[in-house]
């Protein structure tokens, strides 16, 4: 989640992230979610006038905040975070110093009824990160069966009234494209009622949201597609920060790291045989202390912090297994 740095707001966990990364003045660095850039402008600061930053977004309206920095040591690409290696290539940086990843939506397009993110208020039903490509929330709901729209709800929004919800949505379709954010809202909240759950706190289309925006952006494909790619780009030494806002997310962060730190993947079979620690192999990553929450103080002052978890790795000078990528894929299913 990327806040905006103008209103008072500040990037979540700025200080700590900025930290984990351990930022040398004449490093080269990777904000692979640049959102409006108030990581980027962190790190720029933080940089001497040899060091350099590579920001991604696959946002067109990240891009055009990208174009008000303007500082030579700073490269804005317009992309997916998963193709950072294509990206970098072009740029002759072949390894990195450290990568940033602020997963998820940022505040900016939450808070734009036309992006169709928020169930507070009404617009287009798009939720697409990326709106040159892909379908939009509206289209999927069209023409996804009832079964693959349960599925998507309680895999990705983890709503335990799933099947409740797509097969209202599947009747309500049946009547009238569902084309807006109220009208989604409205269905979900109808199916399920806004006191079920026993949280009158959470609206009750909240985690339906969650779940299409997921779907859409294939934000999970993403992390899992770009962790072990941004990995072989860190340098000896280099170091991997990555700031997760949903246990979705950070599953698969804390799964990765952990399958890349530990020999032979973390595989409890081999882990019970009787072999010497030092006929173990070398691990590409090491983790860099426990996962770090914001304090009451951010969160007092950005709620939307308050689910924020960071998470660092640093990279050694092992090579990467012959397994790799392939062989994590079954430890984040």
């Amino acid at each position: 989640m990327r806040t905006p740095t103008d209103g008072g707001h500040a990037p979540v966990l700025l200080a700590e992230a900025l930290e984990g990364l351990a930022l040398r003045a004449d490093g080269a660095y990777v904000d692979a979610t640049f959102g409006r850039g108030g990581h980027s402008r962190a790190v720029l600061a933080a940089l001497g006038p040899r060091g350099r930053l590579v920001a991604v977004d696959r946002d067109a309206e990240a891009e055009a905040a990208a174009a008000a920095i303007a500082d030579a040591r700073f490269t804005f690409c317009r992309g997916w975070f998963s193709e950072l290696p294509d990206i970098l290539a072009p740029l002759g940086l072949h390894a990195v110093d450290g990568v940033l990843l602020d997963l998820g939506v940022s505040s900016p397009q939450l808070d734009t009824p036309a992006r169709g993110f928020t169930y507070r208020d009404d617009g287009p039903l798009d939720m697409r990160m990326d709106t040159s490509r892909g379908e939009t929330a509206a289209q999927f709901i069209a023409r996804a069966a009832v079964d693959e729209l349960a599925e998507v709800i309680r895999e990705y929004g983890e709503e335990r009234f799933a099947r409740t919800v797509a097969t209202a949505i599947a009747k309500a379709r049946e009547r009238a494209p569902i084309v807006t954010t109220r009208e989604l809202a409205r269905v979900v909240a109808q199916a399920i009622g806004a006191r079920t759950r026993g949280d009158w706190r959470q609206d009750p289309a909240a985690r339906t949201f969650q779940a299409l925006r997921i779907a859409v952006n294939r934000e999970l494909a993403e992390i899992r597609d770009a962790l072990p790619r941004l990995t072989a780009r860190l340098a000896a030494g280099g170091r991997i920060a990555v700031i997760s806002f949903h246990s979705l997310e950070d599953r698969l962060v804390k799964r990765f790291f952990a399958f890349a730190s530990k020999p032979y993947g973390g595989d409890a079979t081999l882990a019970r045989l009787p072999i010497a620690e030092a006929s173990l192999p070398a691990t590409p990553l090491a983790p860099i202390g426990r996962a770090i929450k914001p304090s009451a103080e951010e969160i007092a002052a950005n709620p939307r912090a308050r689910s924020a978890v960071l998470r660092v790795a640093q990279r050694t000078d092992a090579p990467l297994p012959s397994n790799w990528p392939r062989g994590f894929e079954g430890t984040l299913a």
